[in-house]
Parts: C-alpha cells; structure tokens; sequence
C-alpha cells in the first residue's frame, strides 16, 4: 500500500490515496454535517461542594448564571446545571436534541466527566457520555432540563503508569477539571447521519479486507462515487444521492461460511477501580438510563448486565428507575446474567465467599426479577480458579464466559468454545468472546478479530460479541445498533445479529456436541501482582472470612442449643459487604487510595460487628451471667475450626490449654531450639541453617544453604504498576541477613531488620513440631518486593497449593512455557512441596502469592525453593500503596497435605478462649478428609441447619457425620439449599447420622429439617 521514496516522502497507492480523500470528506463534511442547525440555551449552576445529592435536594439550591466556556468541577465534585431552552417551530420535522460537551478528551467513556439528565419532575431521561452526548427533545416549545454533572479526573493515562494525587480526595486539589464546550439545541439530519453508519461499517472494512481482494476494491470505488456525487457545500441536500451509491455495496451478502456473531448489548461496570464505590453507584444508573432509551427506540435490543450489588444499588438510590429496569427485565430487554453478588476475584476469595457470591446474587435475581442466570459471567477477573466449575455447577450454573485469558503474555488459550473442568470432574461450557474484548463496537476490526482468532472454525460458527462502553460504565450506542444493523448480512464480515446470551450458550453448545476440555485452573499470564498489592485488604478479606465461619457456626449453634435469635439481617448485610470488597479491582488491589481507604475501614467495621455477634453467641452458649461467674476460673476454647485442637473438639468448646514452645537457647555462634520433634538452628544472621527432622532423622535445608530467609527485589514491572510483577526483577534482589540485632525473648527468637524507614521484626517459635514466624513489619519501600524464602532438600517436579474446597499440583520445572510463565502463583492457606513418602508443609495467615520452584544446592544436589511473596510497593494508581504496618504469621513443619489442611484452618481460626463451661458441637466427622466449612441456619428462615462440607485430600473418602441433635430429614442440597439427588448421601439414620462418600474435592451441602436438642 505504501513505498518508501528516496526523497524522503511516502508514496501511497491509488487505494490508499482513494482513503484519504474519503476519510477527509467524512470528517470535515459529513460529521459536521449530522447537526445542521443550533440555537443556545440558557444555563444556570450550583456546585455541591462535596459528595452528591439526590435530585430531590438538588433542585432546591440557589443556581446562577453559567455559559459555555467556563470552568467547572473540582475533582470529585457534582456540578448541577439547570437548562432552559425552546425548539424552534420550524424544527416539527426534525429530531431536535440537546448536544452536551462537558468538556470532553478524545478517551473513552467513563473515565472523565459524565452526567445524568432528569426531567423538572426528577425522571431520568439518559445519561450523558462522550461518544453519547445528546438527548431527545420533545416537540417544538420550551423545555428545562437539570443536568447532574460529575467532575470525575482522568485518572489513568493509557500506558503511562505515573502516580497521581487525583485518586485520594485529600491531594487532588481544587483547581476546575473542565470547562463547558457547548449545551446547544441542534436539529440533527437523520438522513446524513445514516450516510455517516454506512461509510463507517464500509470504511472499516477496507482496512482488514485482503489488500488485493474485489470485494475491497468494489468498496474503495463506491466510497470515492460518494464522494463524487456530493456537494460538499450541500451535504444535506446530497446525502441521499450519497446512499444510493453506498446501497448496492451494503446489499452484498456475507458468505454462507461466515460466522454467526450473536451481538449482546454490555457494559461492563467496575464497582470500584479509579473512582470509588459511591461512583459507580451513579455509574450504574447512568447506563441503566442509556439501556432504558436504547431499548424504547430498538425493540430488537438485548442488553447483559451482571451483579446484584449494582441492581441493589440502583434500588435504594434511584427506585423510579429500578421500577423501569424491573420492567425492562420483564420484557426480555435486560437479561441479568452471571448469578453473583459482583464480577469477583476468584483466585484469593475463600471457598465459601465464592459461594455465598452465588447464594445472595442468585437469590436477589430469583426475589426481585424471578429469573435465574444460568451462565457464570466473569469478563475481566484476573484468573479463574480450577474450584469453579463446581461451585458454578452447584449454583445451577451450565455455562461459563470470559475473555481475559486473551490477555496472556505468552501462550494463547487453545479454544474458544469447550467444556472446563475442575479440579472434582465437574464441567462447564465455557466461551472465550473471540472478538478479545468485552467492549466492542461491532466495528470492522472488532468482527474480523473474531473471525481471525476463533478456534474453532470449521466445527462451529457461533460466537457472542459483547458490544458496548465498558470498565467506568455507559454501555451501547445508538451508532453500534447502526453498525449491527448493516451487517446483519453484508459481504466481507461476519453476520451479526441481537441476541441473549442463554439463547447464545444453547445454541453454541448444540453444535459442539463433543467439545474439547481444558482441564485444572485457567492461570492468567499477566497481573500476577494482584496476588500482593494492598496487603492490608487482603488480611482484611482472610479475617472477614474467618470471622463470619464463627459468627455462622456459633449463632447456629446457640439457636439450636439455646433457642437464641439468629442475626439473619445482620450476617446478610455483612456478606454483602465482603463480597462486595472481593470485587476483582479491590480485593486485587488495584484501585486508587480512595478506594483501599473505605475498604480497610470497612473491613474493620466488619470485625467490630462479627466480634460482638460471636461475644454473643458464645455468652448464650456458655450460660447466663450467674453461671458464667461461678466458673470464673474455668477458662474455655471455643474452636471454630474443622479439626480437634489440644482437647477441645472441633466446633465446640472445651477447656483451654497453652500448647507448649521449645525455649530457645545460645549455643556458640548460633541460638537453638529443640521440643523432642524438631532441633532448628538459627545464625547471627536471623536464618535457618538447620532444621533437623528427629523422627524422620532427616535435614529439611540444603547443605550449605539458609532457610527463613527475608529477600527484596526491584519491583519495576513494565507496565501496569499495581498489577504486574516481572519474573526478570528477581534478577535484581538481595538477601537480608545483616539484622540490626537478634535477642531472645521469652519463647521467641526476635530479628530485627533496619533498612532506612523500613523496620521489619521476625519472632520464631519452635512449638509442637512446627516452626512459627510472625512477622510485624514497618514498611516504607517504593518499588520493591518483599519476599520470605524457604529452600528445602526435597527432590520433585511439582507442589500442591490450596485452593477453594480442594488443591492443585503444579510443576516446579520449567519444561514448556507454559510452565515458565506460572513464575508467581495463587495459594490459601498453605503449600506442600514433597516427594514419595515425605513433605514439608508451609501454612500462612494471610499470604496469597508464591513462588516453587526446583534448583540446584551448592553440592549439586537437587532441592526445591518455596518463597512467599509478603509486601509490594507500586505507585500506580495509589502512590502509597502499602505503606505502613503490617503483620504476617507463618509455619513450617515436615508433613503431608492433611498436616497442611490442618494447619492452615488453625492459623485463620485461633481459639477464643474465656471463663465457661465446655460444650459439644453439634455434629462430628469421622473423617479428617472430610471437612466442615460452614455451619449455619437455612436462608429461608424455616430454622433448619445447613452443614457444607468438602473433601480435602484428595482422595475418595467415606464419613459418617453424626450429630448432636435431632432431626426429621437430612437432604442433600444445591448452594440455594434445595433439595437435589446426591450419590455422596449413602444412608442417613433418622435423627442421628448421615454417611458420606465424596469423590475427591466433592462439594456436598447437607440440610438438616427440623433440628432440636
């Protein structure tokens, strides 16, 4: 198309020269053509000054003059601006609307400054974004409109990760963000704006059609006769000459080949990101407002909207509209989809915060528009845990849809349409949109990207195309419903047509009656940061999790015992909450500080309420205030957790017991610890440098190498800053081992590390066969990762990570690339690295990344090197990030997988101990394979106990679950607690026991009806 010419100029080919004066026209003619009269309004204003009003305060305040041209909006701020106008008489034959320009960059929707158009009487018309900044008028006269304007900042500039003050009200200034450009009545010509959709759809087809092809060459001659037959001084009288040039070549058919794109209005809303959660409530209302208008003017439109918290938002904030949306979604117009709570993180939420996802998003689904979803739709989360299929299949769920692993660095997912199977067997249909993105515009790149990476043509030609403004909110547009339009059947694309997506997956599954199967977790190759950043949301998330298991189990417990109320509103509003902060920008950690600043206040919030609703469960269970008094010197454990713990019974209460620690002790150069299990040995430089099994006789490190130890890497990903962390950085790294001094403390070995303002303490305990760390560090790094190292004498190609309801193995090698780029990876609770007949499990309380991999020791001899990944400090979009304290807790010990189960439940769920009396669980498990993770009353308040279970090992296990109660039948259930077949049920006898065998890493939810003590 171009040759390069020695005089410097590029030479372009006829084709190309044809394009230029085609694109010219159409910029400087045709589009400025599409408005052909304007006449001015007049505008008044009031600033809020602080966070939003509703409409209802809003239009009582005092409002003054305002013009185009002026500055507005602190960031932040809302500016109100009161529009008074007249459509002229002469206008009766036009689609007068007003065109609104807040002052908007050339960047996408939902990153700047947006609005909300209402009525005088406070009814929302639509929204106002770039690329939709107009609003129908009504019939000639006089009209007013209130305008709600937010001044949201430009937060991310595209690929330059800078830090910013905008995202922290407390440094993003006061100076105006921007300035009105135009609120104008204009007269908009339908006819040259129609012309402007048909040479869109055309033109885009010139730049992905084979360069040499006819059909490409039949379209560049008819955009030129376009041009040709216009007046460029009379666009409008020449628009309809324009048309029928372009109608023979919109006429042409696409070939009985192409591929069947089912089109799905979107927008994928972020429920927090680079504007807080109070944002993206009037996000959701803005789009919401734009569907509205959309479907009353396209009755074939079909818009996909996914998570409950944002339908609830819309609910208590803007009821009117949620009466039309419910409305809409009776129509068939507004398909809710996905089944969650929010599009959540699923690699860090624990098992049961996954399934509560689906409990209370499915459940709001079923109680305000009854329907059910039957798709998972999770478009941007940053992975996909191999646990899903069977919480998804559990919930009800058949189908899966994202599009993220399109992101991956290095390898391309091998299908687009196939069955994913978890780590249990269970699978779902799962599609990858081929067009790679859930923001689409149906314009010519977007459908021949989906033709080009779809894999599988050839035995199957449908694909959904997600189209719409997404991320900050907007949705669809009436110039995409044009674009589908025109190429429902056109030659040279794909044949698009409005769809839904449970008409989609039926169809798509249909024509691939044996799809192919990908097997395990879909690891995403990119943001394997995520799995760091924020650290302190992160613990706030493990505690929030563990501290609702008591509050559940405990209640329970009391009302079954007791006859003691169960908190059903209170525990409901508290999930809300957490799943809410699991969303896959929070959670992650990668939102501005605003954002991890109401999080880390929330999570706090979250503890105070579950303390006090455990203090009383436990209160009820322990008997009234006279009793406890007499046992005043009887101190009790209440153990939450799924296994027995130094005498006291799993999920019971018992009396308390220390466990014993090994005192540490000088001996020459080195401080000992030694408790009859393990001998470990710790050098002047705070590390490991023997861990001696006893039993097994058996060394745990390395010759020659230390263990426990503390390393910092250059933490300067390319891009992405709080996202991404690089494999190449930890080429850069240093190990800390000249500590500012190392004293023994009581039971402790305490290191403590200086390193300009960052001071990092590690106290090590040797107790009950398990070296324990806990960390309590002061971090004030920029740019740096944090690390803790374990090496260890152990011969294998892969590890096992904890996951939601189960584990995975992963290799330690790097034999392929895809291997080398699982360089950070997502566990729980714990991780085991062993061979045949031996193992070393390493358990946390709060630490999500990590890193194994196999080596070489100085001797030559194969070992295996586990590292945690503990503190980050990125500087985009929060420049603090991290900052401050934090404090981790950590355990070594040898042992295999149960040993790790076990005690990566007795970190997250320490006793709680106080003056009692000893009470028995409810119910028993026979097996330690089989474990309890949630206990609780039934959602419908009938008063019956819910128990869900999970094999943990990995193997095939039988249990008998016996119980302390009485009962008049034990059901197996779905996530929503109905009844459903279960061959895991093998007998149940009435009122005592039920038996169990669960395949490995089964998910089993019992109900008991009726329970009494």
């Amino acid at each position: 198309m171009v040759d390069d010419n020695p005089n410097g100029r590029v030479q372009l080919d006829a084709t190309a020269l044809a394009m230029l004066r085609v694109r010219r026209f159409t910029r400087f003619r045709i589009r400025p053509a599409v408005y052909r009269d304007s006449c001015p309004t007049t505008i008044t204003a009031w600033t809020v000054g602080g966070e939003p009003v509703p409409f209802a305060a809003a239009v009582t305040q005092t409002y003054r003059p305002f013009a185009p041209g002026q500055p507005w909006g602190r960031p932040w701020d809302t500016t109100w601006f009161d529009v008074r106008g007249e459509v002229p008489e002469d206008w009766a034959a036009s689609g007068a609307e007003l065109v609104v320009d807040l002052g908007f960059t050339g960047d996408q929707p939902g990153f700047q400054a947006e609005a909300m158009v209402y009525r005088p009487d406070g009814e929302i018309i639509k929204a106002i974004e770039p690329y939709n900044s107009w609003v129908a008028l009504p019939d000639p006269g006089p009209f007013r409109l209130l305008i709600e304007a937010a001044a949201n900042p430009i937060v991310q500039v595209p690929y330059e990760y800078e830090p910013t003050a905008m995202g922290d009200r407390a440094t993003a200034g006061d100076e105006p963000l921007y300035r009105l450009t135009d609120l104008s009545v204009a007269a908009r010509d339908q006819e040259v704006w129609e012309l402007l959709q048909d040479v869109t759809a055309l033109d885009g087809l010139v730049d992905v059609l084979p360069e040499q092809g006819a059909r490409r060459a039949e379209i560049v001659h008819a955009l030129e006769r376009m041009v040709d037959v216009m007046d460029p001084e009379d666009v409008a009288g020449t628009a309809a000459r324009g048309r029928e040039v372009l109608a023979p070549v919109l006429a042409g058919r696409a070939a009985d080949s192409s591929l069947i794109v089912s089109a799905v209005g979107h927008a994928h809303i972020d429920c927090a990101w680079l504007w807080p959660t109070r944002e993206t409530v009037r996000k959701v209302a803005r789009t919401f407002a734009n569907v509205l208008d959309l479907g009353e003017r396209h009755p074939e439109f079909v818009f996909a909207a996914s998570s409950a918290q944002q339908y609830a938002w819309l609910k208590d904030t803007q009821p009117r509209l949620f009466e039309r949306v419910r409305r809409a979604v009776a129509d068939g117009v507004i398909r809710p989809v996905g089944g969650m709570w929010v599009e959540s993180d699923t690699n860090m939420p624990g098992g049961e915060a996954l399934v509560r996802q689906f409990v209370l998003g499915k459940r709001f689904f079923a109680e305000e528009f009854g329907v059910d979803s039957e798709e998972v739709w999770l478009p941007d989360s940053f992975g996909y845990t191999a646990a899903m299929p069977q919480i998804a299949r559990a919930a009800g769920a058949r189908y899966f849809l994202t599009q993220k692993p399109s992101w991956n660095e290095i390898n391309p997912m091998p299908h687009s349409s196939f069955h994913w199977e978890g780590i249990d067997g269970s699978r779902v249909f799962t599609h990858f949109p081929p067009a790679e993105t859930y923001n689409s515009d149906l314009g010519a790149a977007d459908l021949a990207r989906t033709e080009r990476t779809f894999r599988q043509k050839g035995k199957a030609r449908h694909v959904l195309g997600l189209y719409g403004w997404g991320d900050g909110g907007g949705g669809p547009t009436r110039e995409m419903l044009a674009a589908a339009e025109r190429k429902r059947d056109l030659d040279g694309s794909p044949r698009v047509r409005m769809d839904d997506p449970g008409s989609f997956f039926r169809t798509a599954e249909a024509e691939l009656p044996a799809p192919p199967v990908w097997v395990g977790e879909m690891y995403l190759e990119l943001h394997r940061g995520t799995l760091i950043s924020q650290a302190r949301s992160k613990r706030g998330n493990r505690r929030s999790e563990a501290l609702l298991r008591e509050a559940e189990l405990w209640a329970a417990t009391a009302a079954v015992r007791r006859g003691a109320r169960y908190p059903y509103d209170e525990l409901r509003r508290i999930w809300e909450t957490v799943l809410l902060l699991q969303f896959h920008d929070i959670l992650p950690g990668t939102s501005i500080a605003w954002v991890h600043q109401e999080a880390e206040a929330e999570y706090e919030r979250v503890a105070n309420e579950l303390t006090t609703m455990i203090t009383t469960a436990l209160d009820a269970l322990r008997g009234d205030a006279a009793a406890r008094a007499d046992t005043a010197g009887t101190l009790v454990a209440a153990n939450a957790g799924p296994y027995a713990r130094r005498g006291v019974p799993a999920m019971g209460l018992g009396p308390a017991t220390e466990a014993p620690a090994a005192v540490p002790r000088h001996q020459n150069d080195r401080i000992v610890l030694d408790d009859g299990t393990l001998h470990v040995e710790i050098d002047r430089r705070g590390t490991l440098v023997s861990v001696r099994d006893l039993h097994a006789d058996r060394e745990l490190l390395p010759s020659g190498v230390a263990g426990g130890v503390l390393q910092l890497f250059r933490d300067t990903p390319r891009e992405w800053d709080a996202w991404d962390i690089n494999d190449e950085d930890k080429r850069s790294g240093s190990d800390l081992v000249e500590p500012a001094s190392i004293d023994i403390v009581d039971d402790a070995v305490v290191v403590r590390h200086e390193r300009g303002q960052t001071v990092i303490t590690t106290s090590v305990r040797l107790s009950e066969g398990r070296i324990d760390y806990a960390f309590d560090i002061d971090w004030h790094e920029s740019q740096k990762l944090l690390k803790l190292a374990f090496p260890l004498d152990i011969r294998t190609d892969r590890a096992t990570s904890e996951i939601q309801f189960g584990h995975l193995h992963r290799p330690v090698h790097q034999n392929t690339s895809w291997d080398a780029a699982r360089f950070e990876t997502v566990a729980h609770r714990w991780i085991h690295v062993g061979e045949p007949g031996y193992g070393v499990a390493i358990a946390n309380d709060v630490v999500y990344g990590h890193d194994i991999r196999g080596g070489q020791a100085p001797d030559g001899r194969p070992m295996t090197t586990a590292r945690l990944s503990l503190l980050r400090a990125p500087r985009y979009p929060d420049p603090n990030a991290d900052q401050g304290r934090h404090t981790f807790s950590v355990s070594v010990r040898p042992g295999g997988i149960p040993d790790a189960v076990a005690d990566g439940y007795a970190l997250q769920l320490p006793p709680r101990t106080a003056p009692g009396t000893a009470v028995e669980p409810l119910l028993e498990v026979s097996d330690r394979a089989v474990v309890v993770e949630s206990v609780k009353l039934a959602e419908d308040r009938s008063g019956d106990l819910v128990v869900r279970l999970y094999e943990a090992h990995g193997n095939r296990s039988r249990a008998t679950v016996r119980t302390a109660f009485s009962w008049s039948e034990a059901v197996a259930t779905d996530l929503l607690e109905r009844a459903v077949d279960s061959a895991a049920v093998r007998a149940a006898a009435p009122g005592t026991e039920v038996a169990l065998e669960l395949r490995p890493f089964e998910l089993l939810t019992l109900r008991f009806r009726d329970p009494v003590v």
